[in-house]
């Protein structure tokens, strides 16, 4: 299968934060699946932008990991500013990602697969599915606009109305949905979305990973070179 998936935050290698689109890629390669990433240029966590993109408007990695070519698309920079700051960095991604799916991005792909928030991802997920004919996979990683408005970051009466309707047109317009938890499933066919439609998919582990340093790691050591077995002794 090739996929074409939509992540504005898809970290760089050795890049610390929430890593689970990268891992998953990763088995989807050893599967012998093809993906192609269409991600942003400005890290989630600084809201800066690396060096290497800096008067850019598109980066390719080819083969960032097997099977897996990685497409960097400009980011606004006021992104980390203020709200509206960060808006244009949504929609800026929009634009680039959008254009970046249209001429940038090769071959056919079987389904694009587009996580959010941001919510406005959708715009470039449902662009591209009608220009490719392919169907679009819309994951729901936190419910919005309710989590911008519980945090105050959208006060707007017209803003809130409009990022409603947005979210019930995306919906409508998906294929399939995935829910990372069981409320939000609830939450969905609350809003009308037909409980057919959409899958629950947890986040999960990887514990070989943890079996693998497990295997290596010495917690008597470990606990002695941090002092921690000096300090219960005094304590006792």
């Amino acid at each position: 299968m090739k996929i074409l998936l939509l992540h504005q935050y898809f970290l760089e290698k050795n890049e610390g934060g929430g890593s689970r689109f990268n891992e998953m890629t990763k088995v989807w390669s050893d599967q012998n699946h093809k993906i192609t990433v269409l991600s942003g240029m400005v890290n989630y966590n600084t809201g800066l932008k690396p060096e290497r993109y800096k008067g850019k408007y598109f980066y390719e990695d080819k083969n960032f990991y097997n099977n897996v070519d990685v497409i960097r698309s400009h980011v606004s920079e006021a992104y980390n500013v203020n709200f509206l700051g960060r808006l244009w960095g949504y929609f800026s991604f929009v634009f680039s990602a959008t254009y970046a799916g249209l001429f940038k991005v090769k071959g056919k792909h079987d389904v694009i697969l587009v996580t959010s928030p941001p919510l406005f991802v959708g715009i470039t997920a449902f662009i591209l599915s009608r220009f490719k004919r392919i169907p679009f996979v819309f994951e729901v990683r936190d419910l919005w606009p309710e989590s911008a408005i519980d945090t105050g970051v959208l006060q707007n009466k017209l803003i809130i109305k409009l990022a409603y309707w947005f979210e019930n047109f995306i919906y409508k317009k998906a294929s399939l949905i995935n829910v990372l938890t069981p409320a939000f499933r609830d939450k969905l066919i609350e809003k009308g979305v037909p409980k057919e439609k959409i899958c629950f998919i947890p986040n999960a582990a990887d514990f070989s990973l943890a079996e693998a340093v497990q295997n290596k790691f010495d917690a008597q050591k470990f606990k002695e070179d941090l002092g921690c077995c000096k300090s219960f002794n005094s304590i006792g």
